[in-house]
């Protein structure tokens, strides 16, 4: 017997169908749950501002990953991921696949030392929370926060993850999407990825005893241009909005905790 024939292989499901599909079991959710916040992608581009961007590029230089984000990316473009929850050093998310399932993420507060090295580093170069949140900083702020497992993001020893579904890789593709949907949800609302981390951004703002980064030209050169963005972190920019600000909101308990990875069996699906 042939193996594409129908009896073995489910029939082929649209883009449109799947939309549709998910469209339906948020409004059943919503129904249970008004306070339901599900990611919703229009078009490709999964992220249009530098803070999104920048988490995406982030999540793609998880080596370990690799073979499960291109799915993760797929389901978050489909409007799979039907609820996503930022909290302080957590994430909760509904993601639907055969079922609907559903994920935990922590998420470890980056290293006291580690903050304050960041903090003292970037000392004189953050003039206010909105030029912090719309990415509007200069080259060497920028590629302090973003620097490889010393900066903001956090690196895959600081994510801990687990999912109802059967998939025992260490990590699904329901994960991925929820990952990916960070990345969306922080287009609108950059504030939360502080939040997520466990830091003050005020803290930014404070008055360090080490020098500051180099600025270098006319104030209106520090602000790093969409073409600048581009050739350091091979990111398409957008021009964004302002964001709206919740100081409250971005002055989580500060913690020193490290999540670990969890891992589960190999698969035998």
């Amino acid at each position: 017997m042939s193996r594409y024939h129908h009896d073995i292989w489910p029939a082929y499901v649209t883009v449109a169908q799947r939309r549709g599909q998910a469209a339906r079991e948020v409004a059943r959710l919503k129904k249970k749950n008004p306070m339901i916040a599900p990611v919703t992608i229009d078009g490709g581009a999964i992220a249009a501002t530098f803070w999104g961007k920048a988490w995406c590029k982030n999540l793609e230089s998880y080596r370990d990953f690799e073979n499960r984000l291109p799915r993760g990316r797929s389901y978050v473009r489909n409007n799979a991921v039907l609820d996503l929850q930022i909290k302080p050093m957590a994430v909760q998310a509904l993601v639907s696949g055969s079922e609907i399932y559903t994920i935990d993420i922590k998420v470890a507060a980056p290293p006291a030392a580690r903050w304050r090295s960041i903090c003292r580093d970037c000392a004189g170069g953050v003039d206010s929370l909105i030029e912090l949140l719309r990415g509007r900083l200069s080259k060497a702020v920028m590629e302090r926060l973003c620097r490889h497992d010393q900066g903001l993001f956090p690196s895959p020893s600081e994510i801990e993850f687990s999912c109802t579904c059967p998939d025992y890789a260490d990590m699904c593709k329901h994960v991925a999407a929820a990952l990916y949907g960070v990345g969306a949800r922080l287009d609108h609302a950059p504030e939360l990825l502080f939040r997520l981390r466990g830091v003050d951004p005020g803290d930014l703002l404070g008055q360090f005893d080490a020098a500051p980064l180099a600025r270098t030209g006319p104030a209106k050169a520090k602000v790093l241009e969409v073409d600048d963005l581009s050739a350091l972190f091979g990111l398409e920019m957008a021009v964004d909005e302002a964001p709206a600000i919740a100081v409250q909101a971005m002055a989580p308990k500060r913690g020193t905790a490290r999540a670990r990875r969890s891992t589960k069996p190999p698969s035998s699906s």
